[in-house]
């Protein structure tokens, strides 16, 4: 008998019964606005803030309204302009060039390698042509950092870390977002922790994080921020940083809250299922597991696999027979993006020039979720599913003695 997946791939755990509670609590006293206080209390983003920066080992946190926002007032705060050029990854998701568009700044792709990470010949190629790098830590997939910092501080390029993908990663021990000078996390139903939407982004910097306060919409209310600079750097941003209101509130605060306390278990859960896939699909024919760097320590909370110069029709051919068995994954391959994929020459907003090398790896990247709802026992049966599709498609189409 054909196995099949019953599973749901969008179907995250329930929230924690601690969030729950402390989210009623916020709707019984209706006090959801971060600023809006009871005499001596303090709001629940306002803690939430301190919680993140220590996490982190930040000096300042912000929390605010969404991962992409945090990319956009990342950017603001560190004074980038319109015809301003912006280095980021080829491989990403939309919101990162998006982030830079929203400015009226122009994005700079570099290329990926076949480890997905951000191609550093590349990057140094192109490091004469801004003064920003939005480094997207796509997928989890975390470059060697110390080369990649050596390159941008030798051309004075600061970095700004998306790390929607690696809440509760490291590299070299250091956590994600903390190696460039702002660092950027989603809250987004399908991250690490889940507020439906939400984000934060943290820096020792004082007066970008000054600045990203009075950008999220502070009302010159910044004193009820416990993870931020003293007020003497707010009066010196203060009236040349426009509001563009992106706070969070204190229901999603209440929310996530638990949900950080209980990251590190988290991960590791996460990565159970990582390996229980990877092992199952490691030697199949035409697939090529991405090994990982051990110098990082990674969330698994999703896996890609290459399926490298495939003929023509075959990759749609494997998604097809997957799904129709309840796998369903994702492909960068395609002319046009779907669900969550998509590739630099998506996004008509940032016009860009061909990039053969980097198309190759994009077109054989399959991705897929790995949500915590799954048990191990769904993964092995998952891993066996796509093996047995892969090596049929490999097999049919004369692939298999090559």
């Amino acid at each position: 008998m054909t196995e099949r997946f019953t599973g749901s791939f969008t179907q995250q755990e329930p929230i924690p019964e601690e969030g729950i509670e402390a989210a009623l609590s916020v709707l019984r006293h209706g006090r959801l606005h971060r600023y809006n206080t009871a005499p001596g209390e303090i709001a629940e983003t306002a803690l939430l803030e301190e919680e993140v920066a220590a996490l982190t080992g930040a000096r300042y946190a912000l929390a605010v309204a969404s991962g992409g926002y945090a990319l956009a007032c990342a950017l603001r705060a560190l004074g980038v302009k319109p015809g301003d050029r912006v280095l980021t990854n080829a491989f990403t998701l939309a919101p990162v060039p998006g982030a830079i568009a929203s400015l009226g700044a122009v994005p700079v792709f570099v290329g990926v390698t076949e480890a997905l990470t951000i191609d550093l010949d590349d990057l140094a190629a192109k490091a004469g042509e801004a003064g920003v790098l939005m480094l997207s830590h796509m997928r989890g997939h975390l470059c060697d950092m110390a080369r990649l910092l050596e390159i941008c501080d030798a051309a004075g390029i600061r970095v700004v870390e998306d790390c929607a993908h690696t809440m509760g990663a490291t590299w070299e021990g250091l956590p994600s977002g903390r190696h460039g000078v702002i660092g950027c996390y989603s809250t987004q139903t399908y991250k690490h922790a889940n507020s439906g939407e939400g984000g934060f982004l943290v820096t020792d910097y004082e007066e970008i994080a000054a600045r990203a306060v009075m950008l999220s919409g502070s009302y010159m209310l910044y004193d009820r921020h416990r993870a931020a600079p003293g007020p003497e750097v707010f009066e010196r941003v203060k009236y040349d940083t426009p509001n563009i209101s992106g706070r969070m509130d204190n229901l999603r605060a209440a929310i996530l809250r638990p949900q950080l306390r209980a990251l590190v278990g988290q991960v590791a859960r996460w990565n159970a299922r990582y390996h229980v896939v990877e092992q199952g699909l490691r030697g199949t024919p035409g697939l090529t597991v991405i090994d990982r760097d051990p110098r990082g320590g990674f969330v698994g909370s999703s896996i890609q696999v290459l399926l490298l110069d495939w003929p023509d029709g075959t990759i749609p051919e494997v998604l097809r027979r997957c799904a129709a068995r309840g796998v369903e994954l994702k492909w960068f391959g395609g002319a046009e993006p779907a669900g969550f994929t998509s590739r630099y020459d998506s996004w008509r907003y940032a016009p860009s020039d061909p990039m053969p090398a980097s198309d190759r790896i994009l077109r054989g990247i399959l991705d897929m979720r790995l949500p915590l709802t799954f048990s191990e026992e769904d993964c092995a049966l998952i891993a066996r599913i796509i093996r047995a599709e892969v090596g049929a498609v490999w097999q049919a189409s004369g692939r298999a003695g090559s």
